[in-house]
């Protein structure tokens, strides 16, 4: 499907670079993108490959009807000049992922997770519970590896484990999955889709082409989940908090079928979303039949994912947590959930046209908010209104060494930004990665202070 093709690839990041690399290998006439600057090692990689990398804010510029397909990052809005443009010169606009997927060998699964809040988690779980029985399982998508990149290393009957954001699913029209898990749905990326039902449909196609032979999961407790689930032709099962299902929460115990697999006490994640992650995550495990004592071991002792509610370090007894991955309203509440103890809030990031307003009951704990990027200034309007401490930063750098030197003891320094990060940041990762060299240096400084004086 994708050979001997003249292709545009908008966006490099790093799904364009790998799908670049891979269409390299099939006689393609290759041209690739971006508005900004890129990592110059990378571009002189695909300069030998005979790939050109134009960097250009008119990038419709560059499309003609010679080209057989444009491929899209997925981070680019469908409204983007270049994509109006392929469309009404009827060339195909696709992603990385629906592409890597026409080169997978037969008899592959594809376990898929999307959702608002928990896909990282989720996905992880996943992988680390097949992996204590079966070999030939790989962990990719939105999670950070892009399928276009480990096609090689895929062989038939292998199964893939694949966090699948909205914004990958937009451009998927072939792409399937044998078993879907949808974490949960509240309001997010209205900004991107211009409307939540928009958005609501786009988390629906990860159950295209289902039939009663695959398997979808669903959170029994999150209304709109039931509901995008009502006309879904898929083998369906449920997870619960609160009543009894396929896996349930019952007595501070998670239980499969009427039979227990693990108290919460025993488990290293804590916390009710975390509970319904995990939940999900055997539920796909029991599919394959992993055994309860596997389930066990692996639940007892993961710890979470990175940039995810991830403990830092301790400083002067002061916990620091790094929740770069909250890119929004609700995955911020979690993390304020997190803690009864009093809390320095890192905020801010790309405004999207958010408010904020729905963080108001879950900050009682927070002593004081450090905000920066973009939003800052709608955040401490938000803050000014509700009376509670604010300052704005320029900088991540700048509000993370302000909230440590006005922190005591026994209080969270945690960063949970309720934004995106692509004002100053190229992906949360980045973000996280920052905040937690800034933390980890101060953590040194006082450690130094500390031996010289003694």
């Amino acid at each position: 499907m994708y050979q001997n093709k003249k292709i545009l690839i908008l966006g490099m990041a790093r799904s364009g670079y790998e799908v670049a690399k891979l269409l390299s290998h099939y006689q393609n006439d290759i041209i690739i993108t971006d508005a900004k600057q890129q990592d110059e090692k990378q571009v002189k990689e695909l300069e030998q490959l005979h790939i050109p990398v134009i960097i250009t804010d008119k990038q419709d510029e560059i499309l003609d009807e010679h080209f057989d397909v444009v491929i899209k990052n997925p981070g680019i809005k469908y409204t983007h000049p270049c994509v109006l443009k392929a469309k009404n010169l009827e060339i195909p606009v696709v992603n990385e992922l629906e592409v890597a997927y026409s080169f997978l060998p037969e008899d592959v699964k594809i376990i898929g997770v999307t959702g608002s809040n928990g896909k990282t988690t989720t996905v992880s779980l996943i992988y680390e519970l097949l992996k204590t029985t079966i070999e030939n399982v790989h962990l990719c998508g939105n999670i950070g590896t892009p399928l276009s990149s480990i096609i090689p290393q895929i062989h038939k009957g292998d199964i893939l484990v694949m966090e699948i954001s909205d914004h990958q699913l937009c451009d998927m029209y072939h792409f399937k999955t044998d078993i879907s898990v949808l974490t949960n749905i509240s309001d997010a990326h209205t900004d991107f889709h211009d409307s939540h039902l928009r958005y609501v449909e786009m988390k629906k196609k990860i159950f295209n082409h289902h039939t009663k032979d695959n398997i979808g999961i669903f959170n029994f407790e999150n209304k709109e989940s039931m509901d995008l689930s009502k006309d879904i032709h898929t083998h369906k099962l449920y997870f619960s908090s609160t009543t009894e299902q396929d896996c349930y929460l019952k007595d501070n115990k998670i239980y499969y079928h009427q039979s227990e697999i693990i108290s919460t006490n025993e488990i290293g994640l804590k916390g009710n979303h975390n509970y319904e992650n995990i939940m999900a995550s055997i539920l796909v495990a029991k599919t394959f039949d992993i055994k309860n004592d596997k389930i066990v071991e692996v639940l007892k002792n993961f710890k979470g994912v990175e940039h995810r509610i991830e403990y830092v370090t301790t400083i002067q007894n002061r916990e620091v947590y790094n929740d770069s991955k909250s890119t929004n309203n609700v995955a911020t509440i979690t993390a304020l959930k997190s803690f009864q103890k009093p809390i320095r809030l890192l905020m801010g990031g790309l405004d999207r046209n958010q408010s904020f307003e729905e963080l108001y009951p879950y900050m009682q704990y927070v002593q004081k908010v450090y905000c920066f990027g973009e939003t800052k200034e709608k955040i401490k309007q938000f803050c000014l209104q509700h009376h509670i401490c604010c300052e704005t930063f320029q900088t991540l750098k700048e509000a993370a060494v302000q909230s440590y030197q006005e922190s005591e003891e026994k209080e969270v320094i945690l960063l949970s930004p309720a934004c995106a990060s692509w004002d100053q940041y190229a992906c949360f990762e980045d973000r996280g990665n920052e905040f937690k060299e800034v933390m980890i240096n101060i953590e040194t400084t006082h450690h130094l202070r500390v031996s010289l004086t003694k």
